[in-house]
């Protein structure tokens, strides 16, 4: 049996430097370089003016392909309905529970449009209209990603967007039937097994055989999300996504095999991701740390959790839960499990936090694939400003007013006011012609 090299970050809030070794721990940069901005733009430029010969052309070049024309990249509803009848049937029935819960949960989300009426007649509101048209990118080749097919789609189709356009890479040609068949479950229109930065120009700038779309959401690489923040303000974007990051905050009364379990949960998504355990039982960190040397040898991709938790896992002690907390509020985690009593109370103390899982039993993993609520997070710190991919990033909002005679008398007296104090004078007078003699 393999020996575990484990060397997890010890911190305490008592050490003098720990709010600065924190931030050092919590920073990531994007690997994106001038070579990577330079190719992506080189992409993107060439995508616009070629159309569906780039496509084609990138795709043979980085997927290993040999197609000549996009008829062969396009991925026919027949085709998902192949998909869907390959997969093994419990893997179907898990795939439409999935389904069933995000939508649900989703529905709740979807906002009305509402207006009011002053008493003069003047009528203000806000109409709130779908997206007309999304595009979808989804992670190929070996990795599967059903869940990320749901968690982008639904949403969209709840919002009521009319069409939602998939692009997923296949190298090789490898097509996952798994990743077909959610998209036959959540609905999408069109598919197309493109990928990379060419299928993200595609998207924004549309070609012969590929639309164009209002927003572009869904996970991927380097150069993917490189692309996405090139073509953001042609199109709408959900977020330039970190690696995945949990924060545990335990009280030591939880299984410690349990929580390690967590800890390696978020770990083994790649080398980058980062977990963090908080507690203020210091005996209880090392149990935990116990745990993670057992379990480590079941681990397939222990490699990956060793590397992920030695560069960017910590164990951080704490003098007591508020200041746990604390803590959570300064790392505004993507992903924050609250395994401790009345972890509800507790979590109304939360600022800032992605998703926030509350009590012993409810473990991260629920939430990445089936619990309801969305699985796209912000991270990297941004839970401080930014929230889950939901209904409402699908949806636009449009105000409306409508004065009526004598509501426009009297407000065209403040408004002229304010436009000749700014020295606008065609406002003023635009909003003088209105008022009563």
């Amino acid at each position: 049996m393999k020996m575990s090299n484990l060397d997890i970050q010890q911190l305490s809030t008592s050490d003098e430097n720990f709010w600065t070794e924190l931030d050092e721990l919590l920073a990531w940069e994007s690997v994106s370089d001038d070579k990577v901005n330079t190719l992506v733009r080189d992409i993107i430029a060439r995508v616009r003016s070629e159309g569906d010969k780039a496509v084609i052309d990138y795709t043979n070049q980085f997927d290993r392909m040999s197609v000549q024309s996009m008829d062969e990249l396009t991925i026919k509803q027949a085709d998902l309905d192949a998909a869907a009848n390959k997969i093994d049937k419990q893997a179907y029935q898990a795939l439409q529970k999935a389904a069933d819960r995000v939508r649900l949960y989703h529905e709740k989300q979807k906002s009305e449009s509402w207006s009011y009426q002053e008493n003069d007649g003047t009528v203000l509101g806000q109409q709130v209209t779908p997206l007309d048209r999304v595009g979808l990118y989804v992670p190929g080749g070996k990795a599967a990603y059903p869940s990320s097919v749901l968690m982008n789609a639904i949403p969209a189709k709840v919002a009521g967007v009319e069409e939602v356009i998939m692009v997923v890479p296949t190298p090789d040609g490898v097509v996952n039937d798994l990743v077909l068949a959610a998209a036959k479950i959540a609905e999408v229109d069109a598919v197309y097994a493109v990928g990379g930065a060419q299928a993200v120009a595609a998207l924004a700038y549309g070609t012969e055989t590929i639309p164009w779309v209002d927003k572009i959401v869904g996970p991927g690489n380097i150069f993917v999300a490189t692309a996405k923040s090139m073509v953001f303000g042609k199109v709408g974007i959900d977020m330039i996504a970190g690696p995945s990051e949990i924060a545990v905050v335990c009280d030591g009364k939880t299984d410690p095999d349990w929580i390690a379990m967590d800890l390696f949960s978020q770990a083994e998504h790649d080398e980058d991701a980062q977990s963090i355990l908080i507690s203020q039982d210091g005996d209880f960190l090392e149990k935990v740390q116990q745990s993670m040397v057992k379990l480590m040898a079941t681990m397939p991709r222990a490699e990956i959790i060793e590397a992920s938790l030695n560069a960017r896992g910590a164990f951080i002690k704490v003098k007591d839960l508020d200041e746990a907390i604390d803590v959570v509020n300064h790392i505004a985690p993507e992903h924050l499990e609250l395994s401790m009593d009345d972890p509800q109370d507790w979590a109304k103390k939360v600022k800032h936090a992605g998703a926030i899982f509350m009590g012993r039993f409810t473990a991260e993993a629920i939430g990445d694939y089936c619990a309801g609520p969305n699985h796209v997070l912000p991270t990297s710190r941004t839970a401080r400003f930014s929230s889950p991919l939901g209904v409402y990033d699908f949806q636009k909002r449009s105000s409306l007013i409508m004065c009526s005679a004598d509501g426009a008398s009297e407000l065209g007296k403040t408004a002229s006011a304010l436009a000749h104090g700014e020295g606008l004078t065609a406002h003023a007078r635009s909003a003088e012609y209105r008022i009563k003699s």
